[in-house]
Protein backbone atom coordinates (compact mmCIF):
# COMPACT_ATOMS: atom_id res chain seq x y z
CA UNK A 1 0.00 0.00 0.00
CA UNK A 2 1.19 3.12 -0.83
CA UNK A 3 1.88 5.88 1.80
CA UNK A 4 -0.10 9.06 1.95
CA UNK A 5 1.65 12.01 1.76
CA UNK A 6 1.12 13.92 4.79
CA UNK A 7 2.90 17.09 4.08
CA UNK A 8 1.44 20.28 4.13
CA UNK A 9 1.56 23.54 3.20
CA UNK A 10 2.11 25.80 6.87
CA UNK A 11 -0.49 29.01 6.76
CA UNK A 12 1.03 32.42 8.20
CA UNK A 13 -0.73 34.80 9.95
CA UNK A 14 -0.67 38.22 8.20
CA UNK A 15 2.05 39.32 10.90
CA UNK A 16 4.40 37.12 10.15
CA UNK A 17 4.67 36.98 6.36
CA UNK A 18 6.99 39.98 5.18
CA UNK A 19 5.65 43.52 4.66
CA UNK A 20 6.92 43.87 1.48
CA UNK A 21 4.46 41.30 -0.31
CA UNK A 22 1.75 42.35 -1.68
CA UNK A 23 -2.15 42.17 -0.35
CA UNK A 24 -3.07 39.51 -2.38
CA UNK A 25 0.17 37.17 -1.39
CA UNK A 26 -0.55 38.28 1.68
CA UNK A 27 -4.58 37.19 1.42
CA UNK A 28 -3.87 33.46 0.14
CA UNK A 29 -0.71 32.75 2.76
CA UNK A 30 -3.25 33.40 5.33
CA UNK A 31 -6.63 31.87 3.67
CA UNK A 32 -5.31 29.23 1.17
CA UNK A 33 -4.92 26.34 3.50
CA UNK A 34 -6.75 23.52 2.23
CA UNK A 35 -8.53 21.34 -0.17
CA UNK A 36 -7.83 23.56 -3.92
CA UNK A 37 -7.05 26.13 -2.15
CA UNK A 38 -3.85 24.73 -0.31
CA UNK A 39 -3.41 23.38 -4.52
CA UNK A 40 -3.17 26.68 -5.59
CA UNK A 41 -1.23 28.00 -2.81
CA UNK A 42 1.06 25.13 -2.93
CA UNK A 43 1.27 26.04 -7.01
CA UNK A 44 1.90 29.58 -6.83
CA UNK A 45 5.04 29.18 -4.18
CA UNK A 46 6.43 26.39 -6.55
CA UNK A 47 6.34 28.90 -9.69
CA UNK A 48 7.69 31.95 -7.86
CA UNK A 49 10.64 29.57 -6.61
CA UNK A 50 11.00 27.85 -10.03
CA UNK A 51 11.63 31.20 -11.49
CA UNK A 52 13.27 32.68 -8.92
CA UNK A 53 15.80 29.67 -9.32
CA UNK A 54 16.71 31.12 -12.85
CA UNK A 55 14.28 27.89 -14.56
CA UNK A 56 11.94 29.14 -17.57
CA UNK A 57 8.23 28.45 -18.12
CA UNK A 58 6.12 27.29 -20.45
CA UNK A 59 2.22 28.49 -20.10
CA UNK A 60 -0.03 26.72 -22.27
CA UNK A 61 -3.67 28.43 -22.65
CA UNK A 62 -6.68 26.65 -23.67
CA UNK A 63 -10.66 28.17 -23.37
CA UNK A 64 -11.27 31.45 -24.62
CA UNK A 65 -8.76 32.92 -22.00
CA UNK A 66 -7.59 35.46 -23.77
CA UNK A 67 -11.29 36.91 -24.52
CA UNK A 68 -11.67 36.10 -20.70
CA UNK A 69 -9.27 39.29 -20.39
CA UNK A 70 -6.20 36.93 -19.23
CA UNK A 71 -3.81 39.54 -21.02
CA UNK A 72 -3.96 42.11 -18.20
CA UNK A 73 -1.86 39.94 -16.21
CA UNK A 74 -0.37 37.77 -18.68
CA UNK A 75 1.67 40.61 -20.31
CA UNK A 76 2.79 41.78 -16.81
CA UNK A 77 4.47 38.10 -16.13
CA UNK A 78 5.87 38.17 -19.75
CA UNK A 79 7.24 41.54 -19.18
CA UNK A 80 8.94 40.77 -15.87
CA UNK A 81 10.54 37.39 -17.08
CA UNK A 82 7.99 35.15 -15.57
CA UNK A 83 6.74 33.55 -18.16
CA UNK A 84 9.22 32.14 -21.81
CA UNK A 85 7.51 30.35 -24.30
CA UNK A 86 3.68 30.34 -24.75
CA UNK A 87 1.32 27.67 -26.47
CA UNK A 88 -2.31 28.18 -27.18
CA UNK A 89 -5.09 27.84 -29.17
CA UNK A 90 -5.73 29.57 -32.89
CA UNK A 91 -8.61 31.21 -30.67
CA UNK A 92 -6.17 32.62 -27.55
CA UNK A 93 -3.76 33.91 -30.70
CA UNK A 94 -5.83 36.52 -32.37
CA UNK A 95 -8.66 37.15 -29.39
CA UNK A 96 -6.10 39.28 -27.59
CA UNK A 97 -6.03 41.32 -30.49
CA UNK A 98 -9.55 40.88 -31.25
CA UNK A 99 -9.88 42.46 -27.81
CA UNK A 100 -7.68 44.92 -28.17
CA UNK A 101 -9.22 46.43 -31.29
CA UNK A 102 -13.03 46.22 -30.59
CA UNK A 103 -13.14 45.85 -26.79
CA UNK A 104 -15.77 48.64 -26.47
CA UNK A 105 -17.56 47.17 -28.93
CA UNK A 106 -18.19 43.80 -27.16
CA UNK A 107 -21.48 42.72 -25.69
CA UNK A 108 -22.27 41.23 -22.62
CA UNK A 109 -24.39 38.13 -21.99
CA UNK A 110 -24.84 38.19 -18.16
CA UNK A 111 -27.82 35.52 -18.85
CA UNK A 112 -26.28 33.58 -21.42
CA UNK A 113 -27.26 30.45 -19.49
CA UNK A 114 -31.13 31.81 -20.27
CA UNK A 115 -30.62 32.60 -24.15
CA UNK A 116 -32.78 30.73 -26.33
CA UNK A 117 -31.71 29.08 -29.82
CA UNK A 118 -34.18 32.19 -31.55
CA UNK A 119 -31.63 34.99 -29.28
CA UNK A 120 -28.36 33.07 -30.92
CA UNK A 121 -29.96 33.56 -34.09
CA UNK A 122 -30.83 37.00 -33.34
CA UNK A 123 -26.80 37.38 -32.32
CA UNK A 124 -25.76 35.62 -35.43
CA UNK A 125 -28.07 38.29 -37.35
CA UNK A 126 -26.20 41.14 -36.13
CA UNK A 127 -22.67 40.02 -36.60
CA UNK A 128 -22.22 38.87 -32.88
CA UNK A 129 -19.98 35.58 -32.11
CA UNK A 130 -21.07 34.54 -28.41
CA UNK A 131 -17.98 32.80 -26.14
CA UNK A 132 -20.08 32.39 -23.40
CA UNK A 133 -20.97 35.46 -21.62
CA UNK A 134 -19.20 38.02 -24.41
CA UNK A 135 -19.96 38.56 -27.83
CA UNK A 136 -17.31 39.43 -30.06
CA UNK A 137 -18.21 41.93 -33.27
CA UNK A 138 -17.82 40.13 -36.44
CA UNK A 139 -16.71 43.51 -37.80
CA UNK A 140 -13.24 43.04 -36.33
CA UNK A 141 -12.16 39.69 -37.49
CA UNK A 142 -12.88 41.18 -40.90
CA UNK A 143 -10.61 44.10 -40.03
CA UNK A 144 -7.60 42.12 -39.23
CA UNK A 145 -8.30 39.22 -41.71
CA UNK A 146 -8.23 42.25 -44.71
CA UNK A 147 -4.55 43.42 -42.72
CA UNK A 148 -3.16 39.65 -43.07
CA UNK A 149 -4.13 38.89 -46.22
CA UNK A 150 -2.37 41.68 -47.56
CA UNK A 151 0.58 40.40 -45.35
CA UNK A 152 0.36 36.63 -46.91
CA UNK A 153 -0.17 38.00 -50.44
CA UNK A 154 3.37 39.78 -50.19
CA UNK A 155 5.09 36.74 -48.49
CA UNK A 156 4.05 34.75 -50.94
CA UNK A 157 5.32 37.29 -53.96
CA UNK A 158 8.51 37.03 -51.33
CA UNK A 159 9.02 33.41 -51.33
CA UNK A 160 8.86 33.72 -47.25
CA UNK A 161 7.48 31.08 -44.82
CA UNK A 162 6.44 32.08 -41.31
CA UNK A 163 4.58 31.01 -38.21
CA UNK A 164 0.75 32.44 -37.38
CA UNK A 165 2.18 34.46 -34.36
CA UNK A 166 5.00 36.08 -36.42
CA UNK A 167 2.86 37.49 -39.24
CA UNK A 168 0.23 38.85 -35.96
CA UNK A 169 3.64 40.92 -34.70
CA UNK A 170 4.06 42.61 -38.23
CA UNK A 171 0.44 44.02 -38.46
CA UNK A 172 1.23 45.69 -35.41
CA UNK A 173 4.27 47.29 -36.78
CA UNK A 174 1.85 48.81 -39.62
CA UNK A 175 1.84 52.63 -39.15
CA UNK A 176 -1.92 53.16 -38.89
CA UNK A 177 -2.98 50.12 -36.82
CA UNK A 178 -2.67 51.76 -33.01
CA UNK A 179 -5.09 54.47 -34.32
CA UNK A 180 -7.43 51.62 -34.10
CA UNK A 181 -6.95 50.40 -30.61
CA UNK A 182 -9.94 50.48 -28.02
CA UNK A 183 -8.00 48.68 -25.13
CA UNK A 184 -5.04 49.87 -23.36
CA UNK A 185 -1.55 48.03 -25.19
CA UNK A 186 -0.47 47.40 -22.03
CA UNK A 187 -2.88 44.65 -21.33
CA UNK A 188 -2.49 42.65 -24.57
CA UNK A 189 -0.49 39.87 -23.85
CA UNK A 190 0.52 39.19 -27.90
CA UNK A 191 2.38 42.47 -27.97
CA UNK A 192 3.76 41.83 -24.82
CA UNK A 193 5.16 38.45 -25.99
CA UNK A 194 6.64 40.59 -28.80
CA UNK A 195 8.57 43.01 -26.95
CA UNK A 196 10.07 40.10 -25.04
CA UNK A 197 10.87 38.00 -28.62
CA UNK A 198 8.79 35.16 -26.75
CA UNK A 199 8.23 31.78 -28.45
CA UNK A 200 4.27 31.45 -29.26
CA UNK A 201 3.11 28.04 -30.89
CA UNK A 202 -0.54 27.26 -32.19
CA UNK A 203 -0.92 23.67 -33.03
CA UNK A 204 -3.89 23.05 -34.70
CA UNK A 205 -4.31 26.90 -35.93
CA UNK A 206 -5.95 26.14 -38.94
CA UNK A 207 -9.73 25.85 -36.59
CA UNK A 208 -8.91 29.57 -35.57
CA UNK A 209 -11.43 32.06 -37.39
CA UNK A 210 -8.02 33.62 -38.90
CA UNK A 211 -7.17 29.59 -39.84
CA UNK A 212 -10.30 29.51 -41.77
CA UNK A 213 -9.02 33.01 -43.48
CA UNK A 214 -5.70 31.59 -44.13
CA UNK A 215 -7.46 28.13 -45.21
CA UNK A 216 -9.84 30.26 -47.75
CA UNK A 217 -7.46 32.38 -49.38
CA UNK A 218 -5.46 29.42 -50.37
CA UNK A 219 -8.66 27.81 -51.85
CA UNK A 220 -8.94 31.24 -53.69
CA UNK A 221 -5.38 30.75 -55.14
CA UNK A 222 -4.14 34.19 -53.49
CA UNK A 223 -1.05 32.20 -51.77
CA UNK A 224 0.12 28.57 -50.79
CA UNK A 225 -0.15 26.74 -48.08
CA UNK A 226 3.94 26.91 -47.55
CA UNK A 227 3.12 30.85 -46.38
CA UNK A 228 2.83 29.28 -42.99
CA UNK A 229 4.70 26.90 -41.20
CA UNK A 230 3.35 23.67 -40.25
CA UNK A 231 2.56 21.90 -36.86
CA UNK A 232 5.54 19.32 -37.24
CA UNK A 233 7.86 22.63 -37.87
CA UNK A 234 6.51 24.04 -34.66
CA UNK A 235 7.45 20.81 -32.85
CA UNK A 236 10.97 21.54 -34.32
CA UNK A 237 10.72 24.63 -33.34
CA UNK A 238 10.03 24.09 -29.63
CA UNK A 239 12.91 20.81 -29.36
CA UNK A 240 15.37 23.50 -29.90
CA UNK A 241 13.79 25.93 -27.23
CA UNK A 242 13.49 23.13 -25.12
CA UNK A 243 17.36 22.03 -25.85
CA UNK A 244 18.43 25.72 -25.22
CA UNK A 245 16.90 25.49 -21.48
CA UNK A 246 18.48 21.95 -21.16
CA UNK A 247 21.52 22.95 -21.80
CA UNK A 248 21.51 26.10 -19.27
CA UNK A 249 20.36 22.82 -16.83
CA UNK A 250 23.65 21.27 -17.56
CA UNK A 251 25.66 24.46 -17.47
CA UNK A 252 24.53 24.71 -14.10
CA UNK A 253 22.66 21.93 -11.89
CA UNK A 254 21.05 24.67 -9.75
CA UNK A 255 18.80 25.86 -12.31
CA UNK A 256 15.39 23.97 -12.61
CA UNK A 257 14.66 22.45 -15.83
CA UNK A 258 11.99 24.15 -18.06
CA UNK A 259 8.53 24.26 -16.18
CA UNK A 260 5.35 23.59 -17.22
CA UNK A 261 1.77 25.62 -16.24
CA UNK A 262 -0.89 24.76 -18.39
CA UNK A 263 -4.45 26.22 -18.59
CA UNK A 264 -7.25 24.02 -19.52
CA UNK A 265 -6.43 20.87 -21.70
CA UNK A 266 -6.69 19.67 -25.09
CA UNK A 267 -3.94 20.44 -28.02
CA UNK A 268 -2.34 23.88 -26.55
CA UNK A 269 -1.21 21.64 -23.23
CA UNK A 270 -0.70 17.90 -25.17
CA UNK A 271 1.74 19.44 -28.09
CA UNK A 272 4.16 20.94 -26.21
CA UNK A 273 4.40 19.15 -23.11
CA UNK A 274 5.47 16.07 -25.78
CA UNK A 275 8.86 17.67 -26.62
CA UNK A 276 10.62 16.12 -23.99
CA UNK A 277 9.44 12.25 -24.91
CA UNK A 278 10.38 13.46 -28.33
CA UNK A 279 13.95 14.30 -27.63
CA UNK A 280 14.26 11.42 -24.99
CA UNK A 281 12.59 8.37 -26.72
CA UNK A 282 12.80 9.05 -30.55
CA UNK A 283 15.59 11.36 -30.97
CA UNK A 284 17.50 9.25 -28.09
CA UNK A 285 18.72 12.36 -26.23
CA UNK A 286 19.32 10.57 -23.16
CA UNK A 287 20.64 13.98 -21.01
CA UNK A 288 17.63 15.71 -22.02
CA UNK A 289 15.67 16.43 -18.32
CA UNK A 290 12.47 16.28 -17.67
CA UNK A 291 9.80 19.27 -17.49
CA UNK A 292 10.71 20.57 -13.47
CA UNK A 293 7.69 22.66 -12.65
CA UNK A 294 3.59 20.93 -13.85
CA UNK A 295 0.35 22.59 -12.53
CA UNK A 296 -2.46 22.40 -14.85
CA UNK A 297 -5.65 24.71 -13.97
CA UNK A 298 -9.05 22.68 -15.40
CA UNK A 299 -12.18 21.97 -14.59
CA UNK A 300 -12.57 19.01 -16.44
CA UNK A 301 -13.13 15.67 -14.00
CA UNK A 302 -10.47 13.15 -14.50
CA UNK A 303 -12.26 10.10 -16.51
CA UNK A 304 -11.74 7.20 -18.38
CA UNK A 305 -9.15 8.68 -21.59
CA UNK A 306 -9.65 12.22 -21.25
CA UNK A 307 -6.73 14.26 -21.66
CA UNK A 308 -7.84 17.16 -19.89
CA UNK A 309 -8.72 15.59 -16.81
CA UNK A 310 -5.87 13.53 -16.22
CA UNK A 311 -3.78 13.58 -12.82
CA UNK A 312 -0.36 14.46 -13.42
CA UNK A 313 1.31 11.08 -12.38
CA UNK A 314 0.16 9.95 -15.48
CA UNK A 315 2.50 12.10 -17.49
CA UNK A 316 5.16 9.95 -15.77
CA UNK A 317 4.35 6.90 -17.54
CA UNK A 318 4.96 8.92 -21.15
CA UNK A 319 8.35 10.25 -19.78
CA UNK A 320 7.45 14.03 -19.21
CA UNK A 321 7.60 14.14 -15.75
CA UNK A 322 9.70 12.53 -13.16
CA UNK A 323 8.52 11.29 -9.77
CA UNK A 324 10.27 14.40 -8.11
CA UNK A 325 8.88 16.97 -10.57
CA UNK A 326 6.53 19.43 -8.28
CA UNK A 327 3.00 18.83 -9.51
CA UNK A 328 -0.33 20.22 -9.34
CA UNK A 329 -3.60 19.42 -10.18
CA UNK A 330 -6.53 22.63 -9.57
CA UNK A 331 -9.97 21.38 -10.98
CA UNK A 332 -11.51 24.86 -10.95
CA UNK A 333 -12.52 27.68 -13.20
CA UNK A 334 -9.19 28.99 -15.05
CA UNK A 335 -10.35 32.98 -15.45
CA UNK A 336 -10.17 32.67 -11.43
CA UNK A 337 -7.31 30.82 -10.57
CA UNK A 338 -5.08 31.43 -12.97
CA UNK A 339 -5.11 35.54 -12.82
CA UNK A 340 -4.34 34.81 -8.85
CA UNK A 341 -1.83 32.31 -9.16
CA UNK A 342 0.08 35.43 -11.60
CA UNK A 343 -1.02 37.78 -8.90
CA UNK A 344 0.65 36.12 -6.25
CA UNK A 345 3.80 35.08 -8.58
CA UNK A 346 4.06 38.55 -9.72
CA UNK A 347 4.28 39.85 -5.66
CA UNK A 348 0.80 41.49 -5.99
Amino acid sequence: MATPNTSVVPTLSGADYPTQTGQLRRFMERHYSNYNAREVLAASRAYAEHVEAGGKMMVTLSGAMSTAGIGRVLARMIREDKVHAITCTGANLEEDIFLLLAGREYEWCPDWRALSAQDEQDLLDRGMNRVTDTCIPETVMRHFEQRLLDIWQKAEAQGRRQFPFEYYWEVFEQSDFAQHFQMPLEDCWMYAAKEKNLPVITPGWGDSTIGNVFTAGMIRGEFGHQVVKQDVEAMAYLVEWYKDQAQAVHADPSVPSAGFFQIGGGIAGDFPICTVPLMTQDLKWEQTPCWGYFCQTCDAPTSYGGYSGAVPNEKITWGKLEVETPKFMIQSDATIVAPMIFGYVLGD
